[in-house]
Order: C-alpha cells, then structure tokens, then sequence
C-alpha cells in the first residue's frame, strides 16, 4: 500500500509541477502548486510524519497560497484576459481525478482489515509520539524563537496593508 500511495501521488506531484510551470495564468499555477503542497503533505503522512503533514496543509497549501493570489492580484499587471481554461486540466481533470478517486478505494477497500488496525503518531508499544516530541520542544526549548516568529509575521502582515492602502 506505501508503494502504490508512493507511486500515485508522487506522479500526482511531478505532474501538477510540470502544469504549474507551462502555464500562463498565474492563478491556474497557483491552483498547480497547490496539488503539489497537498500530494506532499499526502507522501509526509505515509511516511508517519502526520504532524508535517498538517503543516503542509495548513501553512503552504493554505496560507502560502493565499498570500501568493493576494499578491498576484495586488499587484493586478494589466487588465486580465480571460482564458478558457488550462487545457491539460480540461483534458486529464476530470479522468485523472476519477482514476485516482477508483485507484485509491481500491486499495482502501482491499486492505480495509489492515487499515482498522492502524494506531496514528507513533503510539506503538507505550513509546512517545512524534508529535509529542515537537509539542514539548517546540514550547520548552525554543518557545522565545517561536513568540518572536510569531510578531514578525504579525508585522509583516502589518506592513503589507499599509503599502497596499490606498489613500482616499
């Protein structure tokens, strides 16, 4: 089962960066990058990394992306001109979506004994999880480098709708 989730979401992976880099529109590459960050984060989980895997989701799939189509449209380069589309995606979307849809209920159904089995963060035999480790260390040891992070961010995002206001 790791061979086959390997195989069809790191294909999913190359694919969707191959698209992100042939297109034109910068929102349909965004789009792209975004299958990317979620078929990382889908390899991360299979490898046991659930908590880098949420934070694949959370921070580069969600707000990366999000700061990504705020600047493209900040910046707003011209009049937009309207597109009928990605043409790769109107001719794999909807099969390739549908393919790996089957693909995948196939190998959850045919290992649905083994998969009612699972324990999730690393909770075998007593030992401590990974996501416990990085919780304890990451508000023990590094706790200052962290609150600092956090105020950088905060004023970033200050200095940015600043730069962006426009004035009346």
């Amino acid at each position: 089962m790791q061979i086959a989730l390997f195989t069809i979401f790191g294909l999913l992976a190359v694919i969707a960066a191959l698209n992100m880099l042939l297109q034109r529109h910068p929102i349909n590459s965004a789009l792209s990058l975004v299958v990317v960050m979620m078929s990382l984060a889908v390899l991360y989980w299979s490898l046991g990394a659930e908590f880098l895997a949420a934070a694949q989701i959370i921070v580069y799939a969600g707000a990366v992306m999000v700061l990504f189509v705020f600047v493209v449209m900040l910046l707003n380069a011209g009049e937009e001109q309207r597109t009928k589309g990605s043409k790769i995606a109107s001719i794999a979307g909807f099969p390739g979506a549908a393919a790996i849809f089957c693909l995948l209920t196939f190998i959850f159904l045919k290992n649905r004994a083994a998969l009612g089995n699972t324990q999730l963060s690393g909770l075998y035999n007593g030992a401590e999880s990974n996501l416990t480790r990085i919780a304890h260390a990451l508000f023990t040891n590094l706790l200052l480098p962290f609150e600092v992070t956090s105020v950088l961010v905060l004023v970033a995002i200050l200095g940015a709708v600043v730069l962006a206001r426009k004035e009346l």
